[in-house]
């Protein structure tokens, strides 16, 4: 049985325009310009700001959907089930070939409020029970025996929740084969500081430990033989790719209890260039200039059963989304404005900065499923 699955950070997919009190990326901006005779002004102006800046964004961040062409498709950093219905409503099916349906989300632990969730093509399953859920989200660093000096060291509790968001699990009945989705969304860099990788690397390890454990608990034993992915945004990567697609050895990620020699990472086998679905551009204090590096943060990472059944697995990410000022190509010498601005491959209206489908580009995996029924969950 082929299918075709991926995974999208759709860059907050939420209902409302502030995360408490601080205000988002996308209106900050603007915002910043104009003052305001009362609170409620501004927040009136920033509604409007908000919705329609989104309209503009979810045009693209559909484009980059339909273009996947998943059977399934896993996401991350979506505010709730009833706006993920809403967008595949009146965005996502208004341009993509396929109808989506069996949408999975279950509220996690991150701050801002936004989960992991999971959408299936309408036919793949035959209906509703064919399909379930499990939210890890309340599970402690106890519980899963993953707490070490470095987390008491920034603080962390043993009875603490382990994972910033969750570790959904959704089992799938496709009738001849099970398959089994660990749906994640690791703790960030802290948005790219120079130091942020490493200072935030021992919570993605004890999350990567975890999501292992709860891997080999759901199969025992059978684990190898079991039909299987780990899938989301990571935030992690062994080495990064700097101009002209030179690879920088980045050391370890904390995604190691995941990558080595448990699971497999099919972009792997790419040419360095084409291993990426982030982009970064910022200043490094340490370095006194500005830094550009292409990174692979968002993952498919196969059971060693669904690897051997796809040993040349077609690999696909879908860029045309991300703004101009990513190169596409990190071969690419020439950065300059003028050579960013008029590379093509771009959906319409993407901008230089913003509006754009993501920051994140999905990552789609075609993979063989074995004829194989994973042991029901205990």
């Amino acid at each position: 049985m082929r299918l075709r699955v991926a995974t999208f950070n759709v860059e907050n997919l939420i209902a409302r325009h502030r995360f408490g009190t601080a205000a988002r990326i996308e209106t900050a901006a603007a915002m910043s310009l104009f003052e305001f005779s009362s609170k409620e002004h501004r927040e009136a102006v920033e509604r409007s700001v908000a919705v329609a800046l989104e309209d503009d964004k979810r045009q693209m961040t559909a484009l980059a959907i339909a273009e996947a062409h998943a059977d399934i498709l896993c996401l991350q950093e979506v505010d709730s089930l009833s706006v993920l219905e809403a967008f595949f409503a009146n965005y996502v099916h208004r341009l993509a070939d396929k109808r989506y349906g069996h949408f999975r989300l279950r509220h996690g632990n991150d701050v801002r409020g936004i989960d992991v969730a999971c959408a299936m093509r309408r036919d793949l399953v035959a209906g509703p029970g064919a399909v379930r859920a499990t939210s890890h989200a309340e599970l402690t660093f106890r519980d899963l025996d993953v707490f070490d000096d470095d987390l008491a060291a920034m603080g962390r509790l043993e009875t603490d929740r382990l994972f910033q968001r969750d570790c959904l699990m959704v089992d799938v009945d496709l009738g001849e084969a099970t398959l089994t989705l660990f749906v994640c969304h690791f703790k960030s860099m802290s948005n790219g500081r120079d130091d942020g990788r490493i200072a935030t690397r021992p919570l993605r390890r004890a999350e990567a430990r975890a999501v292992r454990r709860l891997v080999e608990a759901r199969f025992g034993p059978a684990v190898a033989e079991a039909n299987w992915l780990i899938i989301g945004d990571l935030n992690g990567c062994e080495e990064t790719i700097g101009p002209g697609a030179r690879v920088i050895a980045e050391g370890e990620s904390g995604l190691e209890p995941l990558t080595h020699g448990f699971a497999v990472n099919p972009l792997a086998d790419l040419p360095a260039h084409e291993r990426w679905t982030h982009f970064r551009r910022a200043w490094s204090e340490s370095e006194g200039h500005i830094v550009e590096r292409h990174m692979q943060l968002d993952y498919i990472l196969l059971s060693p059963a669904l690897a051997a059944a796809s040993p040349a697995p077609e690999v696909e990410i879908v860029r045309r989304g991300l703004p101009y000022r990513v190169p596409l190509d990190p071969r690419q010498e020439n950065r300059s404005l003028a050579a960013l601005a008029t590379s093509c491959d771009r959906y319409p209206r993407v901008g230089w900065d913003r509006p754009k489908a993501s920051d994140h580009c999905p990552l789609v995996v075609g993979i063989d499923l074995p004829a194989r029924r994973n042991p029901p969950q205990a």
